[in-house]
């Protein structure tokens, strides 16, 4: 069973230290959050900013080069669904395994589900350039008899999106509604109303528990095939097309592995600032952060297994427009950026393997970084290097993002943690109610105290 405190072995937490720790995240924050706080709303106007002005002057702003017509936009939407796929994993597949230890990352790993898909949503609909056409996109029932292209990328993208956020935020929800209900009786003012209305009348009878784990295992069950499903579906916008170096049927696993490795490294990349911020160290141990860097190092070796296999898989093919396309990532125009992909994706990560990285907490920030930067230009070294090298010369161009393209990426980081923020001031981040499942119960406390 995994120790709660691995930092702290000289007192176990009870279970009235463990509400109270974790209610008093919901109070007045450090200087620290409100620093951060301000920082990404100032890149969030930036990058609104960018979006206005592109919206005044049109895609023309943007560095699309044919037959560059897919760039920053599709590889952040990318890069941020693949990011929500370990909270997922995290969450519902774990849960499903009784990992105990993924009882007090969990809930910071739902909530960055939930966000990262909201932010994913956005750039589908900047990607068209004038957002309110993106209204045609949506295949619903409507008196204009609409049928939409269902062999278009962008409405499968609207499928797993739309599914993935649906499920994902009533995952988030469920597992929340224990602890709104305890934090709901030391709340005051417009939070306890909040608290009231969120906990859904909670009371923690013996029958509310009895329909509340077997719905939650449900969703649990429910939500874990989406892990392979959405992105798989994604991975299909590229590997149906006959575009070298993405017509291939190692698309699905590899895009599903890449996004479960960035999704890890993000969730290391909040946790580092989360425990300190909101004090929660206790709960949120160096233990945590050692299984997070294992399973960090899994990914990332089948992450760099199938980088060597699509090199391998495009000489083998015999297809001189594929061993071209392949040669062209490594050595042409773009080797930059395959070079910062692998570096950071297929290299770095193994010093993993030591046991004293695993247990540093500040290498593995400065690791999950770099990782994130990695799985970042991987996406743009498939989609941009691929398209700016088909098969014939005459049709080959460079492109080079611009940048209103640069503001709009760095603010949908913002747009992100801003979100994140702001949830974690207003709503527990660690679990009370599963904390207190995996320390022994107390001989002279009640357990429901």
């Amino acid at each position: 069973m995994a120790t709660i405190a691995r930092e702290d072995q000289i007192t176990r937490p009870t279970y009235q230290e463990i509400t109270r720790d974790i209610t008093a995240t919901l109070g007045r924050p450090s200087r620290g959050y409100y620093v951060l706080l301000g920082f990404v709303l100032v890149v969030l106007a930036i990058g609104a900013a960018a979006l206005l002005y592109q919206i005044r002057f049109g895609l023309g702003v943007a560095g699309y080069t044919p037959p560059v017509m897919w760039g920053v936009y599709i590889t952040t939407f990318v890069f941020w669904v693949g990011i929500a796929h370990s909270g997922t994993l995290i969450s519902a597949i774990l849960y499903l395994f009784r990992s105990a230890w993924r009882t007090s990352v969990y809930r910071t790993a739902e909530a960055m589900t939930v966000f990262a898909v909201m932010t994913a949503g956005l750039f589908p609909v900047i990607h068209v350039g004038r957002l309110w056409y993106a209204y045609w996109l949506f295949p619903y029932p409507n008196q204009r008899q609409l049928w939409v292209n269902f062999k278009s990328p962008l409405l499968w993208d609207v499928f797993a999106v739309s599914t993935y956020f649906t499920v994902s935020t009533l995952f988030l929800i469920v597992g929340l509604v224990p602890d709104l209900a305890a934090v709901r009786e030391k709340a005051t003012g417009w939070r306890r109303k909040l608290y009231e209305i969120t906990s859904l009348g909670w009371r923690g009878t013996d029958q509310q528990w009895r329909h509340y784990t077997r719905a939650y295992l449900y969703l649990a069950a429910l939500a874990a095939p989406l892990v392979l499903s959405v992105h798989s579906v994604v991975s299909w916008d590229f590997a149906m097309s006959i575009v070298p170096g993405w017509h291939a049927t190692i698309f699905a696993p590899y895009f599903v592995a890449g996004a479960i490795y960035s999704g890890v490294a993000m969730v290391v990349t909040l946790l580092v600032p989360l425990r300190k911020v909101f004090r929660v160290q206790r709960y949120i141990t160096v233990e945590h952060f050692e299984n997070l860097a294992k399973l960090l190092l899994l990914t990332g070796l089948i992450v760099g297994y199938a980088y060597a296999v699509e090199y391998f898989m495009a000489w083998y093919s015999g297809s001189p427009y594929e061993r071209a396309a392949f040669w062209n990532r490594a050595f042409g125009d773009y080797w930059w950026a395959t070079w910062t992909m692998i570096l950071c994706n297929g290299v770095l990560p193994l010093i993993l393997f030591f046991r004293k990285v695993r247990q540093s907490i500040p290498a593995l920030f400065v690791l999950s970084l770099f990782v994130n930067l990695g799985m970042w230009f991987e996406r743009f070294v498939i989609i941009v290097v691929s398209l700016s090298f088909e098969y014939e010369p005459y049709a080959m161009g460079h492109y080079t993002p611009s940048w209103v393209e640069w503001a709009i990426l760095a603010g949908s980081f913002a747009w992100f943690f801003m979100w994140f923020l702001l949830f974690a001031k207003n709503f527990p981040t660690v679990s009370i109610t599963e904390v207190k499942e995996i320390i022994p119960m107390p001989r002279k406390q009640r357990a429901h105290s």
